[in-house]
């Protein structure tokens, strides 16, 4: 057992977080998402939800604050502008728990496929609502 580490986080995904270096992302990803395709090392979490998985992410691992948009989500297909309530969440999310909050930024579809494809790993978790996937970009630790 290890102490202040949400219990979500598996010892795989974990590795993964602190094997990733500054610049290196992460896609957070919903059941429907063609995560063990893409190529990326694939984690499951079949039973969390996105939002909780972000949360527990963005306790370990910093936000990139030397790029304007560490955070993407997917836009909604026909509808560019639409903001799906998952989106919302993972807005309030990292403005109450990054240490360096940021606006979360949209990519259409197929860029949003072809940018997770070189992702450091997938976590595709259960998350039922649609476009409930975003891939966050790792930070640096100022010592």
């Amino acid at each position: 057992m290890l102490r202040n580490l949400p219990p979500i986080l598996s010892p795989d995904i974990l590795w993964s977080l602190r094997a990733m270096g500054h610049g290196d992302e992460i896609v957070i990803a919903d059941a429907n998402f063609p995560a063990e395709g893409l190529g990326p090392r694939c984690h499951r979490l079949d039973g969390i939800s996105a939002t909780d998985l972000l949360e527990a992410v963005l306790t370990v691992m910093p936000l990139d604050d030397f790029v304007p948009d560490p955070a993407l989500v997917m836009q909604v297909v026909g509808d560019a502008q639409a903001v799906p309530e998952v989106v919302t969440a993972f807005q309030r999310i990292i403005d109450r728990v990054a240490d360096t909050p940021a606006p979360i930024a949209s990519l259409e579809r197929f860029d949003f496929y072809a940018r997770a494809k070189g992702a450091f790993a997938v976590v595709q978790t259960g998350e039922a609502r649609l476009y409930g996937n975003i891939i966050v970009k790792k930070g640096v630790i100022a010592g």
